[in-house]
């Protein structure tokens, strides 16, 4: 029986270190797997890696319920399938829908008399049953709603900002400076014989580490700033 902890970003705002803190907290000997930058998709590296592993009588921990699936009718699907394959999953902010929870709801029936009163003891057994599905099931489209309303707050914001008079993006004509075509560009002036060095354009695109598409775009722009044609 292995111990996992899947811990998953969507965006570069969340943090993967408080989720595998999280986890190690309480799980410290959990084997941790990643994912980055996922969006709401299911056809991640790690994940796909950890599902295919899995098997009955493992264990996988997850900060949120959020970080196994933000689609409540994937996640649901994806809890079912893993919880009749024998693995227990385990949510630490939402405990009442563990596996194991799940496992009791489905187990603790209440024993028959073989009277007329198992007619009301049958439909207080399908009821717990009922209960238990249908909290896993808001666990998941609450989840999946945080989504939408997080999405629906930037477009909103976005919107807001436009009225106002705010520049949303870089202004039209603005070319966007980085660290790497910074570097690139001292490195053309220095080497390529259209500037100061002595290399023709292969030689100076071996030097820059660059593709061809950039080092033409790089050249070009340098031109221009030195008031060349």
């Amino acid at each position: 029986m292995c111990l996992y902890g899947y811990c998953r970003i969507s965006t570069m705002k969340q943090s993967l270190e408080r989720q595998i803190r999280n986890i190690k907290a309480e799980y410290p000997n959990a084997v941790v797997i990643t994912d980055t930058y996922t969006g709401t998709k299911t056809d991640r590296p790690g994940w796909v890696k950890l599902y295919k592993k899995v098997k009955a009588g493992d264990t996988v921990v997850f900060d949120s319920v959020s970080r196994l699936s933000r689609n409540a009718e994937d996640g649901y699907t994806l809890y079912e399938e893993l919880y009749n394959r024998g693995v227990e999953l385990v949510f630490l902010k939402e405990p009442h829908i563990n596996t194991s929870t799940y496992k009791k709801a489905l187990e603790s029936n209440i024993q028959m008399t073989g009277t007329n009163v198992d007619f009301i003891l049958e439909g207080i057994n399908k009821y717990l049953l009922s209960l238990a599905k249908e909290q896993i099931r808001l666990a998941f489209e609450q989840a999946e709603k945080e989504v939408q309303d997080l999405h629906q707050r930037t477009k909103e914001g976005i919107e807001t900002a436009r009225l106002n008079g705010k520049q949303i993006g870089l202004p039209k004509g603005t070319k966007l400076t980085t660290r790497k075509s910074v570097e690139a560009k001292e490195k053309i002036l220095k080497y390529s014989k259209d500037f100061n060095g002595t290399m023709n354009d292969e030689e100076t695109m071996i030097q820059v580490g660059v593709s061809r598409n950039s080092f033409y775009k790089y050249k070009k722009e340098l031109k221009a700033e030195q008031g060349r044609a």
